[in-house]
């Protein structure tokens, strides 16, 4: 019998091997590496690891960590490649060596994936201690590429559990300003239309720093290459042409037909089972009796699980499994065995037949209820269940499902407890005995399931399981304890899928439960307040929230107090004279310690004051919350929202490239339906006021995808920011008719939470519109401005920012009636400048020089024109300095300084670049390179890059002296307090 064989070198993957190196040497990033079976991918990654381990100079490039998702991970094994990885590092570096990579030396953050390190941080799990595994791996991973390039590979992508996809994808989108190069595979062949890592690839292909390398089938020339390799000689023509047809170019059917003498290895095999299996029928029968007795454990198995379940004692198992391993059916991996291809491995198990394929399965879970240690620890019960279920054995796979739903709960890996838990509940039927066995009725799994989803996010599937469980309790006569808190959970749900009935849900979860003060009835009331405040009922709000912050007093429970008093803060927002609440609810939060009160607190924190105008004192808040969130180990999970807070006071002060980075980052973490709308309509704004009018159209779009499902209940922040974005489109398209139909819906949609701050500028371009149509501007059939006008009476006035809107409407209602009102336009100008938004001011300035040439004042009319064009020329804003340009064109005046002119007020400090002047800022606090890089979403080499050239420009030696001059020519004042 002649032993299979495999070529000694890679053939035909040079280009692949070459994108694999250049994506190291710009690393960080990711590579996701596609093709079908047999075609090469984990051949490729060996070669791959040489080059960088072990190249032919000497000198080492980096380090691989490897891990493998498991076939397994679909019935629910959680984070398998990842467990695999730690559990190499820690052989190679020890427990202490990982510790050194952490915050503090804790490892316990990481003890749900790896039980050596500990105990976890916490009892219970919860969605923010997932968040800070999370971080915590990409914390680890990011100080190993901080001693050498890492390069992290992810086998077998298709197969990988949910926890494992949520956790690859929040290292690609995370990984920053470090060597850090993270390779997928997966196979093609096997991405169904509905398959689950589908949309996961699309959405990462997406973003700049990941590439898409796929691999080919071998040409006939690769074939006649790889065939000469393998044989040592040139194969006859006739040969290769056999070859080729029927392997199609694929390198493991090649090496399954060639001999090492140079002839076809059997006939010619009628399909690929029959092919994959030629080369295990041509060993001794014993050995292919412990390959199908292998094939049953995955694409790799322990050597002393397979004796057990072979019963064959570790001598004769080492005797009889030698032929496969010289075969290369086998390889030795570790402790353990894996096959040399999976493909290999499903032939053989699936030519079982229905009787021994039970059997199989029973042997091995009976083998691992005897030895439990068989196994790595966290395996047991998802191992039991694959076993029993595979055995038919609808008893004992159910108390196994319950028993890993628990295990996959505790580790954090919530999809693969709702898969674990579905199971049960499709098993139910089948043993009269369940709620015995597993001591919980059919209600507890449905609401343990419900609770599953709504940690996993699988919110369609949680509403049904929460529904069901009501029907049950209802049906039972079950505590109406029970009732409110799925009621709770099924509103809260339905919140985050934008359905309709959330609000009727929390109203009903309060009637049921006795007006006592309890805990559960002060949280139930805070939830209702917070979500019912997005209705136009503030009333009901403010009474909901001002009797959960009773009940909390009265129970001295301190978190709850703080939700209460931070939910009654935002029923009804007033910019004037609000913040005594705010600063009452931040000390209550401060003494409460929760991490999720504390980041919630500087969100709404942050919110008010860019409300209030105070942009400069919003991005302090938001910057110190994304501090806290990183302290917190959440800072790219719950950070992210901190991070829209940070982008709008960027947007309104006109540091748009800043916003634009901190957007696409926010973006990238996939943000909930709920929070999305403000990302997109900022975006839009600003590639607006860019003349980038397609890309605007673009954001628009996905916005009103995203209020089109939002409609039931309208949120002032998305609803009216999205028209408003419309309308502001339309005007600058001259399609003023429609610019006045997306006005139309806010006129009369009144009495929703911080109505005027909403409402005033979407009121200011409807009376834009007026002004460009004149005597034509109607909405529903109706003179348009007299309605606007109307619903711009009703609002109130709260804060500076709205003043601003206030004045710029008064002002263009006044051009809208044929007067081009200098003075209205000088005072709406003066209070944005005051605020400090440069593109409302150059707006405005623009506006007020046009009707400084209508009044003859050419003077004037060149003072506020050119202040306008140097604004519009920092900003960027094509659309506006052109408009400028015609102006100054058609009036004659020069947007030059002359004689007798006053300069411009504002202009580039120093010649620096608006985000050179933001690296300036950050250099005068003390920051490093590092520190700038993260504040600023860049790499630590392009912060390096600015500050060489700040200092330059500044001509100092020094970044003190650097600092020194910024605080000498008071470039960054200290906001107001």
């Amino acid at each position: 019998m002649s032993a299979r064989v495999m070529s000694p070198v890679l053939v035909g993957r040079s280009a692949e091997l070459g994108d694999l190196d250049e994506a190291l040497a710009a690393a960080p990033g990711a590579v996701l590496v596609g093709g079908e079976a047999g075609l090469g991918k984990t051949r490729l990654i060996r070669e791959f690891a040489r080059a960088v381990e072990a190249p032919a100079d000497g000198t080492p490039r980096g380090r691989l960590l490897v891990g493998g998702c498991l076939e397994l991970g679909s019935d629910g094994l959680p984070f398998a490649p990842f467990t695999t990885v730690l559990r190499g590092l820690v052989r190679d570096i020890g427990i202490d060596g990982v510790a050194e990579l952490l915050p503090r030396g804790d490892t316990r953050g990481l003890a749900r994936l790896l039980p050596e390190f500990g105990e976890p941080e916490s009892d219970t799990p919860s969605g923010e201690e997932r968040a800070r595994l999370f971080e915590l791996v990409l914390t680890l991973l990011e100080r190993l590429a901080e001693r050498q390039p890492l390069v992290l590979v992810i086998e077998d992508a298709h197969w990988a559990d949910r926890s494992t996809r949520d956790l690859l994808a929040f290292l690609i989108r995370n990984v920053i300003a470090t060597p850090l190069l993270i390779v997928v595979t997966y196979r093609v062949d096997e991405l169904h239309r509905t398959h689950p890592l589908r949309p996961l690839l699309a959405e990462l292909g997406r973003s700049d720093k990941v590439r898409r390398v796929e691999l080919a089938r071998l040409s006939r020339s690769e074939v006649a290459e790889l065939a000469a390799r393998i044989l040592g000689t040139e194969p006859q023509p006739q040969l290769v042409d056999k070859i080729h047809a029927r392997s199609e170019g694929n390198p493991l059917f090649i090496e399954a037909l060639l001999d090492s003498d140079g002839t076809l290895a059997s006939e010619i095999p009628e399909s690929l089972r029959d092919l994959l299996l030629a080369g295990v029928q041509r060993l001794p029968e014993e050995t292919q009796d412990v390959l199908r007795d292998a094939s049953g454990g995955g694409t790799r198995i322990e050597h002393a699980l397979l004796a057990a379940v072979s019963g064959l004692d570790d001598a004769t198992l080492t005797r009889v499994l030698r032929p496969a391993v010289a075969a290369n059916v086998l390889v030795v991996d570790g402790d353990g065995y894996a096959f040399r291809h999976a493909l290999i491995r499903e032939a053989l198990h699936d030519d079982l037949l229905p009787g021994e394929h039970t059997r199989l399965h029973t042997r091995y879970a009976q083998a691992l209820e005897n030895s439990p240690g068989l196994v790595p620890a966290g395996r047991l019960w998802i191992e039991l269940s694959h076993h029993w279920n595979a055995a038919h054995d609808a008893t004992w796979a159910l108390v196994s499902s319950s028993r890993a739903a628990g295990d996959a709960h505790k580790a954090l890996a919530y999809a693969e407890s709702l898969g674990m838990l579905s199971r049960v509940l499709e098993l139910w039927e089948r043993v009269p005995d369940a709620a015995e066995r597993i001591g919980a009725d059919h209600t507890d799994v449905l609401e343990d399931a419900a609770i599953a989803a709504d940690l996993a996010g699988e919110y369609e599937i949680g509403i049904k399981l929460a529904t069901a469980a009501l029907r049950e309790v209802e049906e039972s006569g079950g505590p109406n304890t029970r009732r409110a808190a799925l009621l709770e959970l099924r509103g809260r749900m339905r919140h985050e899928m934008a359905r309709p009935g959330f609000v009727e849900d929390l109203r009903e979860a309060v009637r049921c439960l006795p007006p006592e003060p309890t805990v559960i009835r002060a949280r139930t009331l805070a939830t209702l307040a917070q979500y019912v405040r997005l209705t136009t009922d503030t009333h009901e709000a403010r009474s909901a929230a001002i009797e959960s912050l009773e009940i909390a007093r009265a129970l001295g429970d301190v978190t709850a107090e703080a939700d209460a008093l931070i939910t009654l803060f935002c029923v009804d927002i007033d910019y004037d004279e609000d913040e005594a609440v705010l600063t009452e609810a931040d000390e209550v939060a401060l003494r409460s310690g929760s991490h999720r009160v504390l980041l919630r607190l500087a969100v709404i924190k942050s919110h008010f004051l860019e409300g209030s105008g105070r942009h400069e004192e919003a991005i302090e808040v938001a910057r110190r919350g994304m501090e806290q969130a990183k302290d917190f180990g959440v800072a790219r999970t719950k950070g992210t929202f901190l991070g829209i807070n940070l982008a709008e006071p960027l947007v309104s002060l006109g540091r748009w490239d800043e916003a634009f980075t901190v957007l696409d980052q926010s973006l990238e973490q996939d943000p909930a339906i709920t929070i999305r709308t403000s990302l997109l309509v900022l975006l839009g704004e600003v590639a607006a006021a860019r003349g980038d009018l397609a890309t605007a159209e673009a954001w628009l779009d996905a916005s009103m995808a995203v209020k089109d499902l939002t409609m039931e209940w309208l949120k002032t922040q998305d609803y009216f920011a999205t028209l408003r974005l419309k309308a502001r489109l339309r005007i600058a398209a001259g399609r003023y008719e429609e610019a006045l139909e997306a006005v139309r819906p806010v006129i009369p949609t009144t009495g929703l939470p911080d109505d005027s701050r909403y409402t005033w500028p979407v009121m200011v371009l409807g009376a834009t519109a007026c002004a460009a149509l004149g005597d034509q501007a109607v909405i529903d059939g109706a003179p348009a401005l007299p309605q606007i006008e109307a619903r711009a009476a009703g609002l109130k006035v709260l804060g500076p920012a709205q003043e601003a809107h206030r004045l710029t409407f008064l002002a263009e209602v006044s051009r809208a009636r044929g007067v081009n009102d200098r003075v209205a336009w000088d005072a709406a100008a003066a209070a944005w400048d005051k605020l400090g938004q440069r593109y409302s001011l150059a707006t405005t300035l623009t506006r007020a020089g046009e009707a400084a040439i209508l009044d003859g004042d050419r003077d004037g009319a060149a003072v506020r024109l050119r202040r306008a064009a140097n604004l519009a020329e920092q900003l960027q804003a094509g659309p506006l300095s052109s408009q400028i340009d015609d102006l100054c064109r058609r009036a004659r005046l020069s947007r030059t300084v002359g004689p007798g002119t006053a300069p411009p007020s504002s202009g580039p400090p120093l010649g620096l670049t608006p985000r050179e002047l933001e690296v300036l800022r950050l250099v005068a606090d003390g920051q490093s390179n590092r520190e700038i890089a993260e504040v600023l979403f860049i790499s630590a080499k392009t912060a390096s890059v600015h500050v060489s050239n700040i200092l330059t420009k500044l001509d100092v030696a020094s970044r003190g002296e650097a600092a020194a001059t910024a605080h000498r020519l008071a470039l960054f004042p200290t906001p107001r307090p």
